[in-house]
């Protein structure tokens, strides 16, 4: 077995320390960061999000698969130089004002990252002018907001309408999820999109990119 499929052995199956040996092992063997990120982590990270889309696996196996690969890129990411990984998209990521989840987040953030998009993760308890700020900044492609309490879903509302109101609504797709979020919620809030899951939201991604 090549050392690329070692790594997604080992990434699928959540071997942090695995993970992070072989990458070294790979790097020191002059195999090229980007083709290691590509066909070992991302590679096993989609396998990954399949299988918990197909209810084979569930959150504490992706959690684990998504820490696995998070090691190996601690050793990649240093090494690549800018512009050679090709970032599939850009992602502002927060949990809104008044919502302190963060696993659900965390783990969109990982598959994510998984499927080569960059993700700048603002955090929990995310006010509408920090997102507003971010979008300001980042420029990113797509606005991504997890809520999981009923009473915080109203701040994704105000968000969408502090965009508008800085004018910045046309330039980002507005991505939400979270237990109590539903299509329903995002077509009354104006939303691009909603994703009920991690492996969902990366799909979601992508056809927004479209």
């Amino acid at each position: 077995m090549s050392i690329l499929e070692q790594i997604k052995e080992v990434t699928i199956a959540g071997d942090a320390v695995k993970a992070e040996e072989l990458a070294r092992q790979a790097v020191n063997e002059g195999i090229a960061p980007g083709e290691i990120i590509q066909d070992g982590f991302i590679a096993a990270m989609t396998v990954v999000g399949e299988k918990f889309k197909n209810q084979e696996i569930f959150v504490p196996e992706m959690l684990r698969a998504a820490r696995a690969m998070q090691a190996g890129l601690k050793v990649i990411k240093p090494l690549v130089v800018g512009g050679e990984i090709k970032n599939l998209a850009r992602v502002v990521l927060g949990t809104v004002k008044g919502d302190l989840h963060d696993i659900g987040k965390n783990l969109v953030g990982m598959m994510m990252e998984g499927a080569g998009i960059e993700v700048i993760d603002l955090g929990i308890d995310v006010p509408e002018e920090k997102f507003v700020e971010a979008v300001k900044t980042y420029q990113p492609h797509i606005l991504a907001m997890s809520a999981l309490l009923t009473t915080t879903m109203p701040a994704m509302r105000s968000t969408i309408e502090a965009l508008e109101r800085a004018g910045l609504r046309s330039n980002v797709k507005v991505l939400i999820g979270g237990a109590p979020v539903s299509q329903k919620f995002a077509d009354e809030i104006g939303a691009d999109g909603y994703a009920a899951n991690a492996g969902e939201a990366v799909d979601k991604v992508k056809e927004l990119l479209q």
